[in-house]
């Protein structure tokens, strides 16, 4: 009978010590972005009806504590338009983040764009499964972008993902 309850005591402590979460806590993701609507000056342009693109959100998280982290993400953008389609950049995209409470968390990134484009992001993220081991989540990305000879715009995306 000591064994049985010795045995049950050390799963049941076990299990606590497991489900406490220690910082600094590293995590991973990668996700999928369709930028909806990009708005310049010059010209306002709607992804799936003048061209489409795509990206991929790929970045590790270091969370400080609880509250707040830093992430570091690279994003490969690739467009189709009119028939062909290539890489058209590689995007640098560090921030910090900030947990708001209720699965939802807000990214403050910059930008640095490799066709010469520079700005920053503010990023909204919502966890919406969370298992023992994966998190899947949807963000709504604000791209502001200057630079290489552009005018200056602003995109409305979509992206979501899967956290490990």
């Amino acid at each position: 009978m000591f064994r049985y309850t010795f045995l049950f005591l050390v799963l049941l402590f076990s299990s606590f010590s497991f489900s406490q979460t220690t910082y600094p806590k590293i995590t991973g993701y990668f996700g999928i972005m369709h930028p909806i609507v990009t708005v310049s000056r010059d010209e306002t342009a709607v992804n799936f009806r003048d061209y489409y693109a795509v990206s991929f959100p790929t970045g590790i998280n270091i969370w400080k504590n609880s509250k707040i982290g830093f992430s570091f993400e690279i994003v490969p953008n690739i467009k189709d338009d009119n028939g062909s389609s290539k890489t058209t950049s590689l995007l640098v995209h560090p921030g910090i983040l900030v947990a708001l409470g209720k699965g939802y968390s807000f990214a403050g990134r910059v930008a640095f764009d490799s066709n010469g484009r520079y700005g920053f992001t503010p990023v909204f993220n919502k966890t919406l499964i969370k298992t023992n081991s994966v998190s899947y989540y949807a963000a709504v990305p604000l791209p502001v972008r200057f630079g290489n000879d552009h005018p200056a715009s602003f995109t409305a995306g979509f992206q979501f993902g899967i956290a490990f």
